[in-house]
């Protein structure tokens, strides 16, 4: 006689968030779900597990995504916390990693809070570590997420994936048919005979501080010339996203409410973006194609004509239920070390006060333009990622000439690396595994060198939050 041995689920925090966010009591919600007051209040506080059949008439009364109720949707609130908890100012405390994740699970308000607060004292140590002293009514500010991080954390908490824009640039994608290798045309196509916009390359010297520009009164788009096939093609497919599906992106701004015209602004251009890349790779086609050709990139990029960043970023957003792909992080740093974008369709220490851990060779990568090299590395809470790293170069401007290199980091967890052809003739049963931290402010390994500072030159515009945050950007 065989067991079968189920994991209980006890979600009580998530419950008592869920009916708090919806502004309900204990009795309106018991009745809206059809059970007792009692019972919803033993699910509240853990004692007793929530059944498939509670989680069917929460996902059928709220309108849910079961996924927001999943047992590690507080991963990156419990990452956030160890960060934090891992300055040398709590090095006496040394908190288990199990009451850190009870913490988060159990009171994630309160430890956004402490994050933030946080945040505050960094920002302004580093003030003071300038010569800038703040007025007491400035540190007791309440401080406030810029646009990038704000966009940044609505990905993260959808895990990168947007079903919605997924589905609507797939059947775009079947509408245009356009010939293989030639996106291109059957874009200008559509933009001239629907929208009656033109198409034209422009000089450098017309356009120095930008690839792309969209006049709307002439209903032209102008290219820059300094831009290759891949990112010609996605600022095509960027356009039509915009014009032809502009009502769908803002119901998705809409339905994530952002705090400001700003943050709006920059999260409107994120799923724009989302959504041209889904139209130039759709879902079935992209997963079936990096499936067949064990995730080579290049031979990917090569068949979806898309540049490497492009189609690394695209890895990181297969989660369709029933045909997920390998679940990637991905991460973008210059020379410097300094991160300008980071997304994943899984849980990742991403550093949120420092850079990457130079011990992690995407650094190294600098030295070997264009090579794609691998390493196996283990974060400080045991785990284990495959990681691939290569540079790319952004689209030549006169002002961008000193900082056209940058690098991208591409990584799954270690039991996933079977996969990839990057993987092949490595032991994957007994690796050599690099410790790292997740940044090296934090990481108090000896072996760590100097770590790089974060610039803080000239105030950021909406422009830099555009460019750090577009999880596509108009690049080669």
């Amino acid at each position: 006689m065989s067991v079968t041995h189920e994991k209980k689920l006890f979600l009580g925090a998530r419950l008592k968030r869920l009916r708090r966010e919806l502004d309900l009591t204990q009795s309106r919600m018991a009745d809206e779900l059809g059970v007792s007051p009692s019972y919803l209040n033993l699910l509240e506080r853990n004692q007793r597990p929530v059944t498939a059949q509670m989680l069917l008439r929460l996902a059928d009364t709220y309108d849910l995504d079961l996924r927001t109720l999943s047992a590690d949707g507080d991963t990156a609130g419990a990452a956030g916390l160890e960060e934090v908890l891992g300055d040398p100012l709590f090095k006496d405390l040394k908190p288990p990693r199990h009451e850190i994740s009870e913490m988060a699970e159990q009171s994630p308000t309160l430890a956004e809070a402490f994050v933030r607060l946080y945040r505050a004292y960094v920002d302004g140590r580093r003030m003071a570590d300038l010569g800038v002293f703040q007025r007491p009514e400035d540190l007791s500010a309440s401080p406030r997420l810029a646009p990038s991080d704000w966009v940044r954390d609505v990905i993260q908490s959808n895990r990168n994936y947007f079903p919605e824009l997924d589905e609507c640039g797939e059947a775009y994608h079947a509408e245009l048919d356009p010939a293989p290798q030639d996106f291109a045309s059957a874009a200008q196509a559509r933009l001239e005979q629907k929208f009656g916009v033109k198409v034209s390359v422009a000089p450098l010297d017309l356009f120095p501080d930008s690839v792309r520009r969209y006049d709307h009164h002439r209903k032209r788009l102008f290219l820059s010339e300094v831009l290759t096939g891949s990112g010609r093609n996605f600022a095509l497919a960027y356009q039509l996203a915009i014009l032809e599906h502009g009502a769908l992106i803002e119901s998705q701004v809409e339905r994530a409410a952002p705090p400001d015209r700003s943050t709006r602004s920059v999260l409107r251009v994120a799923l724009a973006n989302y959504l041209a890349a889904a139209t130039i790779m759709p879902y079935e086609a992209f997963h079936s194609a990096v499936e067949k050709m064990s995730y080579d990139i290049e031979l990917v990029r090569a068949r979806f004509g898309v540049s490497f960043e492009q189609a690394c970023h695209r890895l990181t957003t297969l989660a369709r239920p029933g045909s997920r792909g390998t679940p990637f992080f991905m991460i973008r740093i210059d020379a410097a070390g300094n991160i300008s974008k980071r997304f994943a369709s899984t849980a990742f220490p991403f550093s949120r006060f420092g850079g990457a851990c130079p011990r992690w060779n995407i650094h190294s990568t600098f030295r070997t333009p264009g090579r794609i090299v691998t390493q196996i590395v283990e974060t400080l809470d045991g785990e284990r990622y495959f990681t691939l790293s290569r540079t790319v170069r952004r689209v030549f401007t006169p002002h961008a000439a000193e900082d056209s290199e940058l690098s991208i980091g591409l990584g799954c967890e270690l039991k996933h690396a079977a996969k990839l052809v990057y993987s092949r003739g490595l032991d994957l049963a007994n690796p050599l595994a690099t410790p790292i931290g997740p940044a090296c402010r934090i990481c108090e390994r000896p072996a760590c060198p100097q770590r790089a500072v974060e610039p803080l030159g000239r105030a950021l515009t909406v422009d830099d939050f555009t460019k750090s945050v577009s999880p596509y950007p108009f690049t080669p």
